[in-house]
This record gives C-alpha cells, structure tokens and sequence, in this order.
C-alpha cells in the first residue's frame, strides 16, 4: 500500500522540479527570433573601456553583431561580422532562462556547442542579467572588474 502512495509522489516531485515557471516561458518566449545587438555601454565607472567578451571577440566586434534564439530546443547563434578587428562568423549557442534568485533578476545563460549540439566550451558558460525584455528590445547586462572595481558592461539589443 506505502509503495503505491510514495512512487506516484515521487514522481509528481521528479515532474514538478523539470518544470519551468510561468515567467520563465514568457521570457523564453520573448527570446525567441532574431535581435541586432545595436550598442554596448558601461556603467559604474568612469573612463574609456575596452573588453574581450565572453572570451570570443572585442566588444567593438560585437556591436551590429545578429543573434537568433531558438526556444523549442534551446539552441541558438551569434554572427559577428568580419573586419579588421574581427574575426566574424557564427558562434553557436545552447541557451537557458534562469529564474531569479533573492534580489536579483532572470538571467539569460549560454555556453557554446558545436554542429552537433556538443558542449565545446568544456562547461564554461556566460550568464548575463535581464535588465528588460520586450516584443522589440531587450537590455542585458553583466559585471566586470576592472583593477579592483565594478563595471556594467549593458548590451542593448532590439528585434529584427
């Protein structure tokens, strides 16, 4: 009789912990298609500033770069084109919405894969806060320290 009660709530508790909250999939949702990220700022700080982000590329690379989420599968893509200081082409993505802890907001995280879906990053991943979303523009933002002090790098993107 007890294994009949306790196996149907373990998996109600199994079920329940895989499943993501209404604010997530609207997040998600939202994510999905392609954006133009049109400009990186920093905050915090005064000064010029120059960055390599997520160990790819220089931030000037990055702006005017297209980014393209998919959310039924969680993959996705980034295309930064070629110049000088650049080195383009697309850098895929496997993405995730995480919900936010205590006094923080939603993340948005990512790791880079391969053709073939494959972790290549060796489980090194990004995340960056959700500053705002919406149907047409999105800002992200994350810290740096730069000589012992806090920089915001924003990222502000918007639909194409």
């Amino acid at each position: 009789m007890i294994k009949k009660l306790v196996l149907p709530m373990v998996g109600i508790l199994l079920l329940g912990s895989c499943t993501t909250t209404k604010s997530v999939r609207s997040q998600r949702n939202l994510f999905s298609g392609t954006w133009s990220l049109d400009n990186i700022r920093y905050e915090n700080n005064t000064g010029n500033f120059q960055a390599v982000l997520f160990n790819d590329a220089k931030d000037i690379c990055f702006e005017g770069s297209e980014w393209f989420f998919r959310d039924n599968n969680s993959t996705g893509r980034y295309t930064i084109k070629d110049g000088s200081l650049c080195s383009g082409g697309i850098r895929r993505i496997r993405w995730s919405v995480i919900e936010p802890q205590q006094n923080y907001s939603s993340q948005l995280q990512f790791k880079f894969i391969d053709d073939n879906y494959k972790d290549i990053s060796g489980g090194l991943g990004y995340r960056l806060n959700i500053a705002s979303l919406s149907e047409q523009q999105m800002v992200l933002k994350s810290n740096a320290n730069v000589d012992g002090e806090l920089v915001t790098i924003v990222y502000e993107f918007s639909r194409k």
